[in-house]
């Protein structure tokens, strides 16, 4: 009893986690970083993949061991798309977290990142992506728990 209630805790504290990791990185970028801002982001890019991490981790524990057992969730498609929406968020999150560890060398040498307009504007608009994908999966897990179909999959 206890092991589940843990495990869905990290879950959820997780994903809190994750989103705001991404609402403050949305906040915090800027055509033109400062130093005291680049580590900021530095910082809040590795909370926000650690956040993931743990999201993924207990998920998975969630499905296998402490859920409606693995045939529920392999036989709903809502199921497949929130995975889905989950992979697709991690895969754009590849670029600005990218973005973010090749700035690490030059914020060592006291040196902000140079962006150009167009680099920053895709940051920004990945980042809302994430946020956008994040939003949308709570939902999918609330239809998911109570047996409710997608509509364009039924």
């Amino acid at each position: 009893m206890w092991s589940s209630t843990l495990t869905a805790y990290l879950h959820y504290l997780g994903f809190m986690v994750a989103f705001a990791a991404l609402v403050v990185e949305h906040q915090l970028f800027a055509s033109e970083l400062s130093l005291k801002q680049a580590w900021r982001l530095v910082i809040t890019d590795s909370l926000y993949g650690l956040a993931a991490v743990t999201v993924l981790v207990t998920g998975v524990l969630r499905v296998m061991y402490f859920g409606q057992g693995t045939a529920y969730y392999l036989h709903s498609p809502v199921f497949h798309v929130k995975v889905g929406l989950f992979i697709l968020v991690g895969l754009l999150s590849l670029y600005p977290t990218i973005s973010v560890i090749t700035w690490i060398s030059g914020l060592r040498k006291q040196e902000p990142p140079t962006l150009t307009t167009a680099q920053g504007q895709r940051f920004i608009w990945i980042v809302r992506g994430e946020l956008l994908g994040l939003a949308l999966i709570p939902l999918l897990a609330a239809m998911l728990a109570r047996g409710v179909a997608l509509p364009f999959l039924a």
